[in-house]
């Protein structure tokens, strides 16, 4: 076996948040971590649906960005960006 080449393995200190709430057509379960790994963006990872992104104010204000990674309806995303908007800074 060869010997295990490590792109990076660093160890940082994060604040995740666990939040359930209940939107007009479905209920949201989320982590959010923050962190300054990825330019101080936060990790939102939909605990039902299996899905996370990496995301910062910038990525909110993206046309069908929100849509797109959590597979969202157009009405759902924006329950959900108003959510955000709110926490990610």
């Amino acid at each position: 076996m060869s010997e295990r080449f490590y792109l990076y393995d660093d160890t940082e200190n994060t604040r995740t948040r666990f939040v359930s709430f209940m939107g007009e057509n479905q209920r949201y379960d989320l982590a959010i971590t923050q962190t300054e790994r990825y330019y101080g963006k936060s990790l939102v990872l939909d605990l039902q649906g299996s899905r996370f992104a990496i995301m910062g104010r910038d990525d909110l204000d993206e046309p069908g960005y929100v849509e797109s990674v959590f597979k969202l309806t157009g009405e759902e995303a924006d329950e959900l960006r108003d959510f955000l908007g709110e926490i990610i800074l």
